[in-house]
């Protein structure tokens, strides 16, 4: 099973958006960048330790 990976977009007002596609490209979730971001920098790389 690969990753979620996330592509940016931008909404009709301009704000930075992350989308989550499923397996068959269709859109799983959409969520703000800041939301995205800031979930990311709680989350410890597995690489890290």
């Amino acid at each position: 099973m690969a990753k979620g990976r996330r592509t940016t977009h931008r909404s009709s007002s301009g704000t930075k958006l992350y989308a989550v596609r499923d397996a068959k490209g269709r859109f799983k979730d959409i969520q703000t960048y800041e939301r995205a971001h800031r979930a990311d920098l709680k989350r410890k790389a597995k690489k890290e330790g």
